[in-house]
């Protein structure tokens, strides 16, 4: 996916469409976990659609849950999606921030390499 160790630093054009790619992917990510938590809110919580999308998006985003659940199975299902979401969360910072990353290691180890020289 990305320049191998002995290959040159990729150009700026070729790094920006990798960030927008990567961005690109992040929102699909972040979608599909929003509607997994719009749709478990909704039909296994009992909560109206403007709610599930209002607590879905709240925990999601790491700030907390705005709805009362008086139901066992919407407990359970607002316990895993807390979880789920903490775990998405860091995953999509990651999948966001891995050009960045990269070309600042790669570009890291060609200076060690022109050092060494």
């Amino acid at each position: 996916m990305f320049e191998h160790i002995s290959q040159p630093l990729a150009s700026p054009k070729v790094f920006m469409s990798r960030i927008l790619k990567m961005a690109l992917i992040a929102f699909a990510t972040t979608m599909i976990c929003l509607f997994i938590g719009i749709f478990g809110y909704h039909y296994i919580a009992h909560v109206p659609w403007i709610d599930a999308i209002h607590n879905a998006s709240m925990i999601l985003s790491g700030m907390g849950p705005v709805v009362n659940i008086d139901n066992v199975a919407g407990k359970l299902f607002s316990s895993a999606y807390a979880l789920f979401s903490g775990v998405a969360f860091i995953t999509n910072i990651s999948i966001f921030l891995s050009p960045v990353i990269h070309r600042f290691l790669h570009k890291l180890h060609i200076e060690k390499k022109e050092i060494k020289s």
